[in-house]
């Protein structure tokens, strides 16, 4: 099964810069340091999105888990990375009750 609505699939900026490209964040930095190592960057920060999005289009879910405000969903995968080493990851969306446009978590 594929990531539903993932056409529609939305990256925030502020989940790009303020975690997961974050040295600073406490609970992001050490996966800053592990997208960084792979050449994404704060300054370029829609290729990593965008690859993000590839990654929820392009892979199958491998788990879903139902509230009563939506549905998780959990992509893993390889990441198209900058310097082409494509490390597998997972990514996890949520789509909300009534949204055709899942986020990413």
């Amino acid at each position: 099964m594929k990531l539903p609505y993932a056409a529609k699939a939305r990256v925030e900026r502020k989940k790009i810069i303020e975690y997961l490209l974050s040295s600073s964040h406490p609970d992001g930095s050490a996966k800053a340091r592990f997208f960084i190592r792979f050449g994404f960057s704060s300054e370029r920060w829609k290729i990593f999105a965008e690859a993000l999005r590839q990654h929820g289009r392009a892979h199958d879910v491998s788990a879903s888990i139902g509230s009563r405000h939506g549905t998780r969903y959990s992509v893993d995968g390889s990441l198209k990375t900058p310097d082409g080493r494509n490390p597998k990851v997972r990514t996890v969306w949520v789509l909300a009750k009534r949204s055709k446009s899942p986020r990413l978590v």
